[in-house]
């Protein structure tokens, strides 16, 4: 055991947990392995996400031959590279520098040939940062559908589907267009199950998802549509490429790293400190406030969570929603996060964390917050009505006058979220 667990103070406990969750997904300690062989003619770099400009230097550090290339990332998430373009774009929404740098994307793609290799480096975020509406579907409607989708719900692989349907470059049209130069993508995932198809809406992946499945989305969660966008969703044009057509043939696909390689990271080090881990893996998802019920039933419900036993430490990752219904600030990781420390009411030597580990939570500016066995008390201290601030969506307002959010900035990298629950 590095350092004793029962002079820690639990704050700073889990704070290094997400710590290491994080550095896990470091692209400069684990790309350099899975790099592919140079091509005989040039390589072209692309890219888009979170992790975008990280990934970009790491390439550079490594490649052992010339580089050119473009890789999109959201506003304050750059970094200075020596041969690689970054641009910072619009995320969660697309915006326009997003769709002129996804159409120079799309555009040195179709200029490759059959002896040179395009490199796409993708994390999460890329989505919204490649974007690149199908003819007649314009910029403005997108980012109306977008909006929709990211407030009423849906999940992550659902507002996938839908993306994929009206753009030119997701769904492996991408490495479609570069056919038939060989492409080779290198992901860091943020999705649980590391689908290849679901990173970044998969521009460089076969697609099974169809027309069909988009619309029922759409319709399933009442988004408004405009006609031509309709119109669009009816024609074969919409239909992605699937995983068999010959177009993708030469394209390969390495993970760098992934949710589960980071919640095993802070794993490994509790262990190290002296923590029982219970790891409930990289999966869980549905409604922020929901999950945090969940939990809170397996702390009340469990042994290893009496305060008789072993201090433990319950893990889990996997992106929540919000159904957005009020007015105020904070994402997922608060919401959860508020609606647990309702659930525990002040429970003794329970303490919890959970952040998004690519810096950013939902809309906000902070990574999450942290959870205390006397938050709600100084709440109410403050006149603070916790129940009032979950309704009102306002979770983040709510750890932003306790002092106790959780600040990195970008992290410029991207494993979905971290959850860590301790009984101290």
């Amino acid at each position: 055991m590095n350092e004793n667990l029962f002079d820690a103070d639990p704050r700073n406990l889990l704070l290094d947990l997400f710590s290491h969750a994080v550095a896990r997904a470091d692209p400069s300690e684990n790309m350099a392995g899975l790099l592919p062989e140079p091509p005989l003619g040039k390589v072209v770099v692309v890219g888009a996400g979170k992790a975008g400009a990280s990934m970009a230097q790491a390439l550079e550090k490594s490649w052992p031959g010339p580089l050119e290339g473009i890789v999109l990332v959201p506003y304050g998430h750059g970094l200075d590279c020596h041969f690689i373009e970054i641009i910072e774009a619009g995320h969660p929404i697309p915006d326009s520098a997003g769709q002129v740098g996804a159409q120079r994307i799309f555009d040195l793609a179709c200029s490759l040939g059959p002896d040179d290799l395009l490199l796409c480096l993708l994390s999460g975020g890329g989505s919204s940062l490649l974007s690149l509406p199908l003819p007649g579907v314009s910029l403005k409607q997108k980012q109306s559908i977008t909006s929709q989708l990211l407030i009423c719900g849906a999940s992550i692989h659902e507002i996938n589907t839908v993306r994929k349907h009206l753009s030119s470059i997701k769904g492996g049209r991408l490495a479609r267009a570069a056919y038939p130069a060989r492409t080779e993508t290198l992901v860091i995932s943020d999705v649980p199950g590391d689908d290849p198809a679901t990173i970044a809406s998969g521009p460089t992946t076969g697609d099974l998802t169809t027309i069909d499945q988009a619309v029922a989305i759409l319709e399933k969660y009442v988004i408004k549509v405009p006609q031509a966008v309709k119109t669009v969703l009816r024609t074969p044009t919409s239909e992605s490429p699937s995983p068999g057509h010959v177009h993708l043939s030469h394209s390969r696909l390495s993970i760098i790293a992934t949710p589960a390689d980071a919640l095993a990271a802070a794993a490994a080090h509790a262990q190290q400190r002296g923590l029982t881990v219970i790891n409930r893996g990289d999966a869980e998802e549905g409604i922020a406030h929901e999950l945090a019920r969940v939990h809170y039933r397996l702390v009340v419900d469990s042994d290893p969570f009496s305060g008789t036993g072993p201090k433990t430490v319950m893990l889990s990752g996997g992106e929540t929603t919000v159904v957005v219904k009020g007015q105020g600030t904070g994402g997922r990781n608060q919401e959860y996060l508020l609606a647990l420390a309702i659930e525990l009411d002040g429970m003794d030597n329970i303490f919890a964390i959970a952040c998004d580990t690519d810096g950013i939570d939902g809309a906000s500016q902070v990574a999450g917050a942290i959870i205390t066995p006397d938050t709600l008390s100084r709440a109410r201290l403050l006149d603070m009505n916790p129940r009032a601030y979950l309704a009102d969506n306002n979770a983040g307002a709510f750890f932003e006058a306790l002092g106790d959010t959780v600040v990195t900035g970008p992290t410029r990298t991207n494993v979905n979220d971290f959850r860590a629950i301790v009984c101290f």
